[in-house]
């Protein structure tokens, strides 16, 4: 019986389907025609098309699967764009949990963020930490702080659900691309003309793709747990691609609270000429590096035997993989 992947070209889908197929699975995907799906151009998997809103689609996909890794979501820091996120993250998971349970998958592991884990201001925060949901949240953070609530509803509906919280993943096949690989394409073309102090957990794709293996083999039934590589500062993570890619950092270090009304600025304009685009620094992206947030990982350690990699290693097979596509020339000498 196939594993259904919803998701699968995007970055955490296809490294996940790259492993499942290295395992010997029989790997159906649930994509949309019109997306970019070179992830996954030439692998031997069996493509549904069709769109997570829409419920016939879904219960097309879900037919005869075993297992289940969502792992699709529609991925923002910005202020506009609620009914897109809320219909992606939050219908689309509802949509896909109430097929599972009517065609009686054995499992769904579903990718939760760590944007849904509360902050603590003097420690690293476990699952068990709630977001307060009077804090000024992103549209992004309320959708899947809802995609856990749907999950738990799922779970009282008698279907076996685990949630894989993700931090900042890192790492090859990163093709749409991520946040995270345009701001390494960019120090590697130069591009990148200033940077902001602050840091955030980031996570390995071959490590998140271990937890989403974990949570489906060992995870309790209803329970989520954090996976990350590692927190990083953005000076940290500047000095990382010094060393991988031969270039300088950027000259500029700007102060946050300056980047912030800048990013207020941008996104002010963005929202009402562009609605649809992203700008690169938004101001819930510069909030979000300002806290610091750090990840407390005992709880997937000692349940299911989690080892992260370090986070050089990520950026540097994220590096070599743009390198082997011709998105960047090599490593500049000197």
């Amino acid at each position: 019986m196939p594993v259904l992947v919803t998701g699968g070209s995007g970055h955490l889908g296809a490294n996940l389907v790259r492993r499942l197929l290295d395992e010997g699975e029989a790997v159906r995907v649930l994509a949309r025609r019109g997306s970019n799906n070179e992830a996954l151009r030439g692998l031997d998997v069996e493509w549904v098309w069709g769109d997570l809103r829409d419920l016939a689609a879904v219960q097309s996909a879900v037919r005869g699967a075993e297992r289940i890794y969502h792992a699709a979501a529609k991925v923002s820091s910005a202020e506009g764009q609620h009914q897109e996120i809320y219909g992606c993250n939050v219908v689309g998971t509802r949509h896909l949990l109430r097929a599972a349970l009517e065609h009686g998958v054995r499992r769904v592991v579903v990718t939760g963020s760590f944007s849904a884990v509360g902050h603590l201001p003097d420690r690293p925060a476990d699952e068990s930490v709630p977001v307060n949901p009077f804090e000024n949240l992103l549209p992004y953070q309320r959708s899947k702080v809802a995609v856990e609530h749907e999950c738990l509803k799922a779970v009282a509906d008698g279907l076996d659900v685990v949630i894989a919280t993700s931090c900042a993943i890192l790492g090859p096949h990163d093709h749409k691309p991520s946040r995270m690989g345009q701001l390494l394409l960019d120090f590697a073309r130069g591009r990148l003309r200033a940077y902001i102090p602050g840091g955030f957990e980031f996570v390995a794709a071959r490590d998140i793709v271990e937890g989403h293996r974990l949570a489906m083999d060992k995870g309790a039934t209803g329970q989520k747990y954090i996976f990350s590589s590692g927190f990083c500062t953005v000076d940290d993570l500047m000095a990382i691609c010094e060393r991988v890619t031969g270039r300088r950092r950027p000259r500029l270090r700007l102060p946050a609270p300056l980047m912030a009304g800048i990013a207020g600025v941008v996104n002010a304009c963005v929202m009402r000429f562009a609605p649809d685009a992203e700008p690169r620094f938004t101001p819930g992206a510069v909030r979000i590096l300002r806290m610091g947030r750090r990840a407390d990982l005992t709880k997937a350690r000692a349940a299911l035997g989690y080892k992260p990699s370090p986070v050089e290693d990520a950026v540097r097979e994220a590096y070599d993989d743009f390198v082997r596509r011709g998105l960047l020339a090599g490593r500049v000498a000197g």
